[in-house]
């Protein structure tokens, strides 16, 4: 016959045992409430998707000097967000000229103009292998998603790569229809020359460590460049600036403190020319709503 003792002890190690087995399980997936925002933040501790109300972003008109790209950024995630054939996007090249700031403009601008829900995700770069989970989840939504990963770029003996190469692939199973991804990055195949020239010296078949990383962004369709702007173009920045937020300056004193700026800092840029606006939009006490 069991005691009331025996009792409890064996309940609370039945109790023990089904923590135990809970804390192996991990977290249970979180609720995400797809109605919260547009923009949205993956956290794969939790398997939750953090809203974002209010994304730190430009209107897709003062982005300046790079209409070329800017134009098929917005026909691909038109069509996309349309249900049509659309590629990934790897925005490469010269730093602070918008890349990061062109994808958030265009979905938003996409998603305004087209009414659909057209969702966007950031996925940090330490988070690249959690990517498989995430598409797991996305798969079933009804909206059409855009995965968005800035400043991309892999190290040596980084092997993340591989979760994202598969990520881009889909795999057995395929890139589910809602997704895209969309990605930026310093480089144009997302390594440092050093550890693809490494590679290349240090291997048995040297071509074929280096299409082992290169081949990474190969799985992107579109390859969108931005290059160093001109002075003509940084200061049509400037102005686009200027006019938004109405700040009252001399058109011409207003550039050449511009250029000044700008030889302070050895480069001329669209992050230098809204660093410049900050600069001269607090000295006259005028507030910035970006948006």
């Amino acid at each position: 016959m069991v005691t009331e003792d025996q009792n409890a002890l064996i309940l609370a190690e039945v109790r023990r045992l089904a923590d135990a087995l809970e804390r192996l399980a991990g977290p249970a997936p979180a609720i995400n409430d797809w109605n919260a925002a547009d923009c949205f933040v993956w956290a794969p501790a939790r398997l939750h998707l953090q809203p974002v109300p209010r994304p730190n972003r430009v209107a897709l008109t003062l982005i300046r000097g790079v209409d070329h790209v800017r134009d098929i950024l917005h026909e691909n995630t038109l069509r996309f967000a349309e249900g049509f054939a659309a590629n990934n996007v790897l925005l490469w090249g010269a730093r602070g000229m918008g890349k990061s700031s062109l994808v958030k403009a265009v979905h938003e601008d996409v998603r305004r103009t087209t009414g659909v829900s057209l969702k966007l995700i950031e996925v940090h770069r330490e988070d690249i292998s959690s990517l498989p989970v995430l598409l797991d989840i996305l798969k079933a939504v009804p909206h059409r998603i855009i995965i968005f990963c800035d400043d991309l770029s892999f190290d040596h003996d980084d092997t993340a790569y591989k979760s994202l190469k598969a990520a881009l692939d889909g795999g057995v199973e395929g890139r589910p229809d809602n997704v895209l991804f969309y990605a930026t990055s310093n480089r144009r195949h997302l390594l440092p020359r050093h550890m693809m020239e490494n590679e290349q010296s240090t291997a048995i078949n040297p071509s074929e460590a280096v299409e082992e990383k290169v081949s990474l962004s190969d799985r992107f369709g579109l390859w969108l460049g931005f290059h160093k702007c001109s002075q003509e173009d940084y200061l049509q920045m400037i102005d686009a600036y200027a006019d938004h937020f109405k700040l009252e300056l001399d058109r011409a004193q207003m550039h050449h403190e511009a250029l000044e700026w700008a030889t302070t800092r050895g480069a001329r840029s669209g992050r230098v020319a809204w660093q410049y606006i900050q600069d001269l939009a607090g000295r006259q006490r005028i507030v910035l709503e970006r948006d």
